[in-house]
């Protein structure tokens, strides 16, 4: 009996096995750009529609948002575990200008404020710490950091990010330095032993493969495809569908070999930017 016991007791201890994870990034678009539909929406608006459109075709077990707004993130939790019957939880950080002043959400539509611009990670389910990394900006303008939820039910580490832009008054020197340091850093935060790595955001540079850009921003990001596989990625080339004004910025990262399937959601007109999902294999 000793051989049949042992067994039990070991399948009893055994982790349960990992299932496949499904995972949307979106810049909402809903901070500081008047061209935008979310532009001064209410907290109730925004969680109406960032929610559901994130469960319009099943909800994702993790969410990067991206120009979201701070003071929203309460009202999207609740209304997400309101509509999916899963609890939420959604970390949230706020940009800062380069006086070190919060970089403030327009008001809404009544001139109520809605906090700072930020990104977020809301995860379903499991319970998550999360981790906000600051990374190297340009003093001149706004912060930049990696916000990362830890899930160690399902052994995942979910970094997102919203990178330095390569207008003139961003990341404006020539050979795209802060963007290409920040993805250096981004590397070395979301790595963690023994967890599947998703990570992804607006990172505004286009694939190396895709042929328009710059090139500095384009060679800025072949490091993460060294590392991972991107969602959209077709074969050997690195590259994908465009997910703003006919250009791709949006990514999303995992483990080479375990993505399943990528969506890019181009019927959405909520914001200028197009969300991107990705299902990874346990």
């Amino acid at each position: 009996m000793v051989g049949p016991v042992l067994l039990l007791v070991a399948g009893l201890l055994a982790a349960p096995p990992r299932a496949e994870l499904s995972v949307m990034t979106w810049n909402v678009c809903a901070g500081t750009n008047s061209a935008c539909p979310l532009y001064r929406a209410g907290a109730l608006e925004l969680a109406q529609s960032i929610g559901g459109y994130a469960i319009k075709n099943g909800p994702p077990d993790v969410i990067f948002l991206q120009e979201f707004c701070t003071g929203a993130a309460g009202t999207l939790e609740l209304w997400l575990e309101q509509r999916t019957g899963r609890n939420w939880t959604i970390g949230s950080w706020g940009l800062t200008s380069h006086d070190g002043t919060p970089y403030a959400c327009h008001p809404d539509r009544l001139g109520r404020p809605r906090g700072a611009q930020s990104i977020a990670v809301a995860v379903a389910g499991d319970a998550a710490t999360f981790e906000a990394h600051p990374l190297p900006a340009p003093p001149w303008y706004v912060t930049r950091a990696v916000l990362c939820a830890t899930v160690p039910a399902r052994k995942v580490r979910a970094c997102g990010t919203h990178l330095s832009s390569g207008r003139a008054d961003d990341d404006r020197q020539p050979g795209a330095p802060y963007r290409t340091r920040q993805i250096r850093r981004l590397l070395e935060i979301a790595a963690e032993p023994g967890y599947r790595t998703i990570l992804g955001g607006d990172l505004n540079v286009a694939p190396p493969d895709s042929g328009y850009g710059s090139a500095a921003g384009r060679r800025a990001v072949a490091p993460l495809y060294r590392a991972y596989q991107e969602c959209d990625q077709r074969g050997t080339r690195r590259t994908g569908r465009w997910t703003r004004e006919g250009k791709k910025l949006d990514y999303l990262f995992a483990p080479k070999g375990t993505v399943r399937s990528c969506r890019v959601g181009r019927d959405v007109t909520l914001s200028d930017h197009k969300p991107v999902h990705v299902k990874v294999a346990p």
